[in-house]
C-alpha cells in the first residue's frame, strides 16, 4: 500500500472518529449482572462528567449534571464541588464533580 493511500486511510479513520472523541460523558459503569453497583465516580446522587474545557463551558457542564440530578430526583439540582484536570481519557482530560441538592 502505497505512503499516500495509507494516509488518507487514517485521515479518514480519525475524521469519522473526531465527532465523538470529545463529547462529555459521566464517568459511571454499572457492574454486569447487578443493580446498584457502579465502577467510576460518578454515583447517583453524587455525577462525576468527563469533558474537554475546550470545548465545553462550566454552564453546559453544569446543565448536564443537573439534567443527571433531575432524573434521579425532580425537585433536586446540581452543585459543583471540584474539578480534576488528566483524570479522564486523552481528549476528554477534566472531571467535574457535583452533588444533588434537593430543593426545599
Amino acid at each position: 500500500m502505497s505512503t499516500l493511500k495509507l494516509s488518507t486511510l487514517l485521515f479518514l479513520c480519525v475524521l469519522v472518529s473526531a465527532c465523538t472523541q470529545f463529547a462529555p460523558f459521566e464517568d459511571r459503569r454499572r457492574e454486569p449482572g447487578t443493580d446498584y453497583i457502579w465502577v467510576g465516580a460518578s454515583r447517583p446522587q453524587k455525577p462525576a462528567i468527563c469533558y474537554n474545557p475546550l470545548f465545553y463551558s462550566k454552564e453546559n457542564i453544569l446543565a448536564r449534571a443537573n439534567e443527571i440530578c433531575q432524573s434521579n430526583n425532580a425537585k433536586s439540582h446540581a452543585e459543583f464541588i471540584d474539578v480534576e484536570y488528566f483524570s479522564c481519557r486523552l481528549f476528554v482530560p477534566s472531571k467535574a464533580y457535583y452533588k444533588c441538592v434537593v430543593e426545599k
